[in-house]
């Protein structure tokens, strides 16, 4: 982990293949606390990948990752429709008053 004054940025994400893996082991029987420790990552951590494992397989009840990344790109294209509609509203405000001609 790399920090830059005073800013920790987040590790490097592991990959799909790394992820299945350990949810493997632990569907095995292994420990998750065993589990975490021989691949190098925290207990926590490969809790979370449990949890999102359950919710994507409808285990559990949740968000699925999918629909997460969905939710978050509307969000990001909902900021800019709405950037955009304020800039109309200034826009249009504008050229509003200045077609106003005195009789």
């Amino acid at each position: 982990m790399i920090v830059l004054e005073g800013v920790r940025e987040m590790p490097a994400a592991h990959p799909p293949e790394f992820r299945r893996r350990a949810l493997d082991l632990v569907a095995q029987g292994n420990p998750v606390s065993q589990t975490a420790r021989d691949l190098g990552i925290s207990e926590s951590c490969l809790r979370n990948w449990m949890n999102r494992d359950a919710v994507d397989s409808g285990r559990k009840a949740g968000v699925t990752t999918d629909e997460h990344k969905e939710l978050v790109e509307l969000r990001r294209r909902n900021r800019v429709l709405e950037m955009e509609i304020e800039i109309l509203k200034r826009a249009s405000a504008y050229f509003a008053r200045e077609n106003v001609l005195p009789k």
